[in-house]
C-alpha cells in the first residue's frame, strides 16, 4: 500500500533546509578561499553543492550552487556570471546522489566526467563568450598554447580542451571530498535529512506509464510556473538588451559630438573657403588636419573624422584624414552624396542641425554624428562628420547577453525548483494524500470504517489556504457519512433480524400444523448451510458459492415448505399412507409456495436475491437429479443449486424425524440413503459435501433428537415430502 503523508513540523524542515544550503555554501567558498590561498590552478568550489546534493537532493543543492557564485560575484563580477554552471552541475550531482551515496565507482567516474564537461567544457565555452570571444588569460591559456604546440588543433578547440582537463583534476577532488565527508556525517543525521519534505523533490517529473495521456497537477503547476517565468524572462532580457544597446548607441554618439566639438574648437569656419582652394598652404590648415588624426587614433571607436561642405553639386571635400584602411579624399574634390547625406540632404542645404545616423555599407556598421561649423556671422560653412565603428558595441551586445542569460537561466531554475515544492508540499501532496484516503477507504465493517477515520486524521493537513479548507471539509463529510452509515446498518440489521424472525414465525406457523414436522425449518436450514460451507472448502461450484448467495439461501430456507399452508390439516397429519389424489394435492405445495412468493416479489418492485433464492427453495426442491422429481421434472444443473442443496437437507431431516406414517431413522440408515441416491436424486457434489460433515451433520442432528428405530426399511415416497 502507498504510504500516507504525514505532516511534519514546519520548523524542523524550515532549519534543516538552511542548515544544510549554508553546510554547502560554506564549504563551496572556504574550498574557493584556499585555493586561491595557495595558488593552486583548479576551483574548489562544488564540495559543498555535491555534498548537499547527497543530503538533500535538489532543492538544497541546486541553492548552493546559485548562491555561491552570487556571493562570490561580490568579489569578483565575472564569477556571478557562472551560475548556470554551477546550477547544472548540481543537477548532475543530484541524478548521481544515490549511486554516490552508495560508493558505486563506475557511477562516481561518470559524474566526475559529466561535471567536468559541465565546468570545462560548457564553462568554458561561457568564458568565450563573456570575453568577447576571448578565452583571456591565465593557467587554462597557457596550457592551450602548450597543447596547440604538442598537437596543433586551434585556438578554441585546444582552450576548451585545456578548461576540460583542469576542471575533471578539480571535480574529481571536490567529489571525494564530498563523499570522505558524508561518510562522516553521523547516521541519525542523515535519517533526519533524508525524511523532510523538500528531500523528494525533483526538476524533472518522471512519466507515469499508465497515465501518458494525462497531465499531472504537478506537472500542469510545474509548466505553467516555468511558462510565466520564461516569458518574464525573456522580457527581462530583451528589455536589458534594448536599454543596453540604446545607452550604447547614446554613449558612442555623445563620444562622437565630443571629438566634433574638439575638433570645432581648432577650425576656424570664416578661412573654409581658403581651406578649400589652397589647401595645406591655408593658414593652420596642417593644424586641423593633425587633430582630426589624432582623435581617429586615439579614440578607439572612432574610425573617420572629416570635414564636409554641402552644396547643391555634391559635397566639398574641406579635410578627411587618412587612416591605415582608408586614405582620405583630396581637399577641394567634389563627390557624390553618400546615403547619410542624401537622407538629410535638405537639412544640410539649409544649414541645419543633422541627427546622427547609423549605415552597414562598404565602409562598415557606422555611426555618423555631424556637428556644423558656423562663421562669425553665424552662418553654416561647413559640418564636421566623426564616424563611430559598431563593430565593438556588436561584440560588447553579445558578451553582455551571454552574461545576462547565463545569470537568468540560473535564477529560473532556482525559482522553478521551489517553486514545485511549494506546490508538492502545499497542493500536489496534500489532494493526492486526500485521493489515496479516498481511493482505499472501505466501510464494510465498523475496524474498516474507523480506520478510514483515523488515515484521514493522520494526515494533519495545515497549508492554511484552500487545501486545507477542503481537507476540513472532507473530513467533515466522512464523519458525518460514518454516522450515517452506521445508523443506516443498525436499522438495516434491525430490519434483517425482524425479517428473519418473521420468516421463521411464518415457517413455524406452517410446520406447526403438521404435528410430526417438529423443528424441522430449522434444521434443514442449518443441514443447507453445512452443505454450502463444505462445497465452499472444498471448492464445488466456488463461481456460484459467495457470502451473500449463502447467507440469502440460509435466510430464506425456512420458506421451502411455506405452500404446505394451502394444503388441508386432514391431509398433512394423516397417520397413514395417502391416496393418488391427497399425495398430488400434498405435492402442489412446491408451486403454490413459488406462487406465493412470486406476489411477494411484485409487490416488493426490485430484484431481490433473497428472494429468489426462497422461490427457487419452495418451488424446487422435490425435483430430482435424475430428472424423475416434482413440479416441473427439471434435471441436473438445470435444477437451481439452492433446491439441489435443500433436497439433501430436506430428505435427510425427513428421514431422521419421526412423521405420522412412519418413525425416526438411525442416522447411519439416512447417510447410507443419501449415498445410494446420489446421483439419481441428488446432485452427486452436492451429497457428497453433505456426507463429507458428517460431523457437523451429526451434531445438528442430536438437537431435539427423537427416539430413533432400529428398523432398516426402505422409506416410503411420502418421506420425502
Amino acid at each position: 500500500m502507498i504510504p500516507i503523508m504525514k505532516s511534519k513540523s514546519p520548523w524542523k524542515t524550515g532549519v534543516s533546509l538552511v542548515c544544510v544550503i549554508l553546510t554547502g555554501i560554506f564549504l563551496n567558498i572556504l574550498g574557493t578561499k584556499l585555493n586561491a590561498l595557495f595558488g593552486w590552478p583548479l576551483y574548489i568550489d562544488n564540495i559543498g553543492t555535491i555534498l548537499s546534493a547527497m543530503l538533500g537532493g535538489y532543492i538544497p543543492c541546486i541553492t548552493v550552487g546559485f548562491f555561491t557564485n552570487i556571493i562570490n560575484g561580490f568579489s569578483d563580477s565575472y564569477t556571478m556570471y557562472y551560475c548556470i554552471i554551477s546550477v547544472l552541475i548540481a543537477v548532475a550531482a543530484v541524478s548521481f546522489a544515490e549511486k554516490m551515496r552508495r560508493v558505486k565507482i563506475p557511477y562516481i567516474l561518470l559524474a566526475v566526467l559529466i561535471f567536468a564537461v559541465l565546468g570545462g567544457v560548457a564553462g568554458g565555452l561561457l568564458t568565450w563568450l563573456i570575453n568577447g570571444l576571448s578565452f583571456g588569460e591565465g593557467f587554462a591559456v597557457d596550457m592551450a598554447a602548450a597543447i596547440n604546440n604538442a598537437v596543433p588543433m586551434g585556438y578554441f578547440p585546444s582552450n576548451l580542451l585545456s578548461s576540460f582537463l583542469i576542471d575533471l583534476a578539480d571535480k574529481a577532488i571536490v567529489t571525494v571530498i564530498a563523499l570522505v565527508i558524508y561518510k562522516l556525517l553521523p547516521s541519525r543525521l542523515l535519517d533526519f535529512v533524508h525524511t523532510r519534505s523538500w528531500y523528494y523533490v525533483t526538476v524533472f517529473e518522471k512519466t507515469d506509464r499508465h497515465n501518458r495521456k494525462r497531465l499531472s497537477l504537478r506537472m500542469k503547476v510545474t509548466l505553467v510556473v516555468a511558462a510565466s517565468t520564461t516569458l518574464i524572462a525573456t522580457a527581462a532580457i530583451g528589455v536589458c538588451i534594448l536599454q543596453y544597446h540604446n545607452s550604447t548607441i547614446a554613449e558612442y554618439e555623445e563620444n562622437g559630438r565630443y571629438a566634433a566639438r574638439v575638433i570645432a574648437e581648432k577650425l576656424n569656419a570664416d578661412r573654409i573657403d581658403e581651406y578649400l582652394t589652397k589647401g595645406r598652404a591655408a593658414e593652420g590648415y596642417e593644424d586641423v588636419e593633425e587633430l582630426l588624426s589624432t582623435v581617429i587614433n586615439i579614440t578607439p571607436e572612432i574610425k573617420y573624422a572629416y570635414v564636409y561642405r554641402v552644396s547643391g553639386d555634391g559635397v566639398h571635400v574641406v579635410f578627411d584624414a587618412d587612416t591605415p584602411e582608408l586614405e582620405g579624399d583630396e581637399t577641394g574634390e567634389v563627390i557624390q552624396y553618400d546615403l547619410s547625406v542624401q537622407k538629410y540632404l535638405d537639412k544640410f542645404l539649409a544649414g541645419q542641425p543633422v541627427p546622427s545616423d547609423i549605415t552597414n555599407d562598404k565602409y562598415g556598421w557606422l555611426l555618423t554624428v555631424y556637428h556644423p561649423v558656423a562663421d562669425s556671422a553665424g552662418r553654416v560653412q561647413c559640418y564636421i562628420g566623426v564616424d563611430m565603428e559598431m563593430n565593438r558595441l556588436r561584440s560588447e551586445e553579445f558578451t553582455f547577453l551571454a552574461k545576462i542569460i547565463s545569470l537568468f537561466l540560473g535564477f529560473l531554475i532556482v525559482i522553478r525548483t521551489y517553486a514545485v515544492w511549494m506546490a508538492e508540499r502545499s497542493i500536489v501532496r496534500p489532494i493526492n494524500a486526500i485521493a489515496h484516503v479516498s481511493r482505499h477507504s472501505r466501510y464494510d465493517t465498523p475496524e474498516a470504517r474507523e480506520r478510514w477515520k483515523n488515515m484521514l486524521d493522520a494526515l494533519n493537513i495545515r497549508t492554511g489556504d484552500e487545501i486545507e479548507t477542503l481537507y476540513e471539509d472532507y473530513r467533515e463529510a466522512v464523519r458525518k457519512t460514518l454516522r450515517y452509515i452506521e445508523e443506516t446498518q443498525r436499522k438495516s440489521n434491525q430490519l434483517t433480524k425482524l425479517q428473519n424472525g418473521l420468516i421463521l414465525v411464518l415457517a413455524d406457523m406452517v410446520e406447526s400444523r403438521d404435528r410430526c414436522t417438529g423443528d424441522h425449518v430449522f434444521k434443514t436450514a442449518a443441514y443447507a448451510e453445512i452443505i454450502l460451507r463444505q462445497m465452499q472448502k472444498e471448492g464445488i461450484y466456488s463461481g456460484e458459492l459467495s457470502e451473500e448467495y449463502i447467507t440469502e439461501v440460509v435466510n430464506s430456507a425456512p420458506l421451502h415448505d411455506v405452500g404446505k399452508i394451502t394444503v388441508s390439516d386432514v391431509i398433512l397429519n394423516k397417520p397413514g399412507r395417502l391416496t393418488d389424489e391427497e399425495f398430488h394435492i400434498m405435492q402442489s405445495h412446491t408451486t403454490e409456495g413459488g406462487k406465493m412468493i412470486d406476489k411477494a416479489i411484485a409487490l416488493v418492485d426490485e430484484d431481490s436475491g433473497y428472494l429468489t433464492e426462497a422461490k427457487n427453495l419452495a418451488l424446487y426442491h422435490h425435483e430430482k437429479w435424475n430428472g424423475k422429481g416434482y413440479p416441473t421434472g427439471l434435471a441436473g444443473e438445470d435444477i437451481p443449486l439452492s433446491a439441489r442443496v435443500m433436497a439433501v437437507a430436506d430428505v435427510f431431516d425427513a428421514l431422521v424425524s419421526r412423521r405420522s406414517y412412519k418413525e425416526p431413522f438411525t442416522i447411519e440408515k439416512a447417510l447410507d440413503i443419501i449415498r445410494q441416491d446420489a446421483g439419481s436424486h441428488f446432485d452427486p457434489l452436492v451429497a457428497q459435501a453433505f456426507l463429507d460433515a458428517e460431523e457437523e451433520v451429526r451434531r445438528v442432528a442430536a438437537l431435539n433428537m427423537e427416539p430413533q428405530t432400529t428398523d432398516l426399511q426402505s422409506p416410503s415416497r411420502e418421506v420425502i415430502l
